[in-house]
């Protein structure tokens, strides 16, 4: 049997509750990346961190706005996502063109170098194809999520709308 659709204060609740948790870690994912790149010297790579913690600003406005009875939050909501997604991959694409070994242990060496060898490549090849399937991941998993998020805010529009003409 069907579960009868939610009622949209239910929804609105929902909403509030799923903005207000993705927003912040966004926020503070995005502001802890750029303080980390921003220490190691990677200018770009701190922007992309500041633009993704203005990813997750964005959804909290939107947020705030819904909390004040405004149903032009959801287009903020809806917006966040596909911006964090452009911002994801491209990160992505920096990490792709410009790839750095990481530094080794002494005893990782050994390691990276068996492994390497296992798969008839090179330890700086492995690397970087090491490098290549955790971007592709990433970029892969981030389309799912943010297209997952956008697509859930776009569901949720008219009910949200709904709640706040009633309140």
């Amino acid at each position: 049997m069907q579960q009868p659709p939610l009622l949209p204060e239910e929804t609105l609740v929902r909403v509030l509750r799923l903005a207000k948790f993705d927003g912040l870690g966004a926020v503070v994912l995005g502001t802890l990346f750029a303080l980390m790149s921003a220490g190691a010297g990677d200018v770009p790579f701190a922007v992309i961190g500041l633009l993704a913690a203005g990813a997750g600003a964005i959804e909290s406005h939107g947020a705030s706005l819904l909390r004040e009875g405004e149903a032009r939050g959801m287009k903020w909501l809806i917006a966040s996502q596909p911006f964090l997604l452009v911002v994801i991959w491209t990160y992505c694409g920096l990490r792709f063109t410009h790839f750095e070994m990481p530094p080794l242990p002494e005893g990782m060496r050994e390691l990276a170098a068996l492994s390497a060898q296992q798969w008839g490549m090179s330890v700086e090849g492995y690397f970087r194809t090491l490098n290549t399937i955790t971007i592709a991941v990433l970029a892969v998993v981030s389309l799912g999520y943010q297209g997952g998020m956008t697509l859930y805010y776009w569901r949720r529009r008219r009910p949200v709308a709904q709640a706040l003409a009633e309140e």
